[in-house]
């Protein structure tokens, strides 16, 4: 599961003022399904689905007390499951948009409150959500993905939080609390698995991941001996191994007579086929019996 904050900016991320533009965007992908018959699902939260837009903005617009003019509003958070998981959490598409609301309201967002160690839990967080079912194709995401907008204040509109934060569970000082992001995506992993009885591979965690990525060379290395390991404790079975061998066997052009030959270039294959000619044994005449 990727889990992203875009950075804020002076485009639809900027979160010094109004949600409305975020919102906009967030919305943008309706009239194009409506367009071809398609369903267009509205903004949710906890407890709601098919909210409407005008609420999501005075919502999120209007839960800033003691926030100056240049302090975020508000987040912006991507959910974008790998094709693997999305297979998992269902066949069409309005199986999988429900299991990623599901996803979003039991895991997600219980996670995201615990990381902040304010005691806080997930009716505490004002947020919405829109699912997406387009993504650009250059992208090596499935198409599916959710964003959310999320206040920056709690729903009481009393306590700051900020997942961008680089407090780390503090306990003294002016700010205490916190949010450790690296926890919120392994629980959040975690999470996903119980939820959809998913079987990851060590490949797909976000610990190998980022450890590959960011590692120490003794971290990449002791994370390669588990994956070898792993790898070791899973055998092959017989009816495996016999799909291998015979696509192995196809691969390389085995086709019973002349076998080898599709896996050299065609001028070889000729002298091949020559050479071949050449060593077959000539038939004997048969001699005239002379009478």
């Amino acid at each position: 599961m990727n889990i992203d904050f875009p950075p804020t900016s002076t485009g639809i991320y900027n979160n010094a003022g109004s949600s409305r533009q975020l919102v906009n965007y967030m919305e943008h992908e309706d009239m194009k399904r409506i367009e071809h018959g398609l369903p267009a699902e509205g903004f949710f939260n906890l407890t709601d689905d098919n909210i409407y837009k005008s609420e999501v903005i005075q919502r999120i617009d209007g839960n800033i007390g003691q926030l100056m003019k240049t302090d975020a509003k508000f987040y912006a958070i991507h959910v974008s499951p790998s094709a693997k998981e999305l297979a998992q959490m269902g066949k069409t598409e309005q199986e999988q948009s429900e299991a990623m609301k599901r996803y979003i309201r039991e895991v997600f967002i219980p996670e995201y409150a615990k990381n902040f160690n304010k005691g806080l839990d997930a009716n505490d967080i004002l947020f919405y959500g829109k699912i997406h079912f387009e993504r650009e194709r250059s992208e090596k995401a499935s198409f599916m993905h959710c964003h959310l907008v999320v206040s920056r204040k709690d729903q009481s509109n009393k306590k700051k939080i900020s997942p961008v934060t680089n407090h780390r569970n503090t306990k003294k000082g002016a700010i205490q609390g916190g949010f450790d992001r690296k926890n919120l995506f392994q629980q959040a992993e975690l999470g996903f698995d119980k939820l959809f009885g998913y079987q990851r591979d060590l490949q797909e965690t976000f610990v190998y991941c980022n450890t590959m990525k960011n590692g120490s060379i003794s971290e990449e290395l002791a994370i390669q001996e588990r994956e070898i390991k792993e790898e070791l404790q899973q055998p092959i079975g017989k009816s495996e191994s016999q799909q291998i061998s015979e696509s192995t066997n196809q691969s390389v052009g085995f086709d019973g007579a002349g076998a080898l030959l599709s896996i050299f270039p065609s001028g070889e294959n000729a002298d091949i086929e020559n050479e071949q000619q050449i060593r077959k044994p000539k038939k004997k005449k048969k001699q005239r019996k002379i009478s």
